[in-house]
């Protein structure tokens, strides 16, 4: 299913609160940081809900990716569109805008504050039991974890934004896995190259 751009959703109480304990769940998820639940995302909030279009929801990662601070920016990102769009768009004035910040600010709480008091606890535990074999072998499974969800998150954007498969794209996101393993060179630089490869190759 395809959501419709401005499709209008009212924003129940039951809506809200599924809404919050579906971040809260993937909070706890988030292997390696927001990116990696970003599939979920997408499943819950464009495919099953239609809070959500397409566009606004590849917009709104990108909007996050460039914006300064961290990647789980994202989330409240998506959480304004949300709350702005259920309560009529812009049109709809101060009420709108309202409902948009409580949604950015309900739907961040619910994505940070599970799996940072998780890390807090945790992190003490592994300081005390750094040495046992389980909690090194943990630590080395995590890795193949993490990639997969990264490059499934990489996957879901690059085809949401461009349906028809480009080799050039593939290329480009080629070149950069390889530069990001072989070389220090930093993701703000690979972030500046790529943009202005895509605007030379018109991408």
């Amino acid at each position: 299913m395809v959501a419709l751009e401005n499709q209008e959703q009212q924003m129940t109480l039951a809506l809200f609160l599924d809404l919050f304990v579906h971040f809260c769940m993937l909070s706890l998820l988030a292997v390696g940081g927001a990116l990696a639940i970003v599939p979920e995302m997408h499943r819950y909030l464009v495919t099953d809900l239609q809070l959500l279009t397409e566009t606004t929801f590849s917009q709104s990662v990108t909007l996050a990716q460039i914006a300064p601070g961290p990647n789980i920016l994202l989330v409240a990102v998506m959480g304004w569109n949300i709350g702005l769009q259920a309560a009529g768009g812009f049109e709809a004035g101060w009420t709108a805008m309202g409902m948009g910040v409580l949604m950015a600010t309900s739907l961040l709480t619910a994505a940070v504050l599970p799996s940072s008091l998780l890390s807090y606890f945790t992190v003490k535990w592994l300081q005390l039991h750094q040495h046992a074999l389980s909690v090194r072998a943990f630590r080395s499974g995590m890795l193949p974890l993490v990639m997969g969800l990264m490059l499934s998150a990489g996957w879901l954007l690059q085809t949401a934004s461009n349906p028809q498969m480009d080799w050039r794209l593939v290329l480009v996101c080629a070149v950069s896995m390889l530069l990001v393993l072989k070389t220090r060179v930093h993701l703000l630089w690979l972030m500046l190259g790529g943009a202005v490869v895509g605007a030379v190759l018109g991408l």
